[in-house]
């Protein structure tokens, strides 16, 4: 049986490791929810750099624009 405090522990993060997330293409042409991720990701122009923990939805949300930026690990 699964207790409350699973649900929790997959949304923190496993680790100090950081992902640098920088835009490298534009989003015309992109489908609106890919530049709905970027715009939650925090990029908003080319060469925009951002950091975010290394989580499962952070992780699911650079699969969906994989194509128009890169990524870096950072360990913190």
């Amino acid at each position: 049986m699964a207790t409350s405090t699973d649900a929790t522990a997959q949304s923190t993060p496993t680790s100090s490791t950081k992902l640098v997330v920088t835009q490298v293409r534009s989003t015309i042409g992109a489908k609106a929810n890919q530049r709905a991720t970027l715009k939650s990701l925090g990029l908003r122009k080319i060469r925009q750099t951002v950091e975010r923990d290394d989580t499962p939805q952070i992780r699911g949300m650079i699969h969906t624009v994989r194509h128009l930026v890169t990524v870096e690990e950072v360990g913190s």
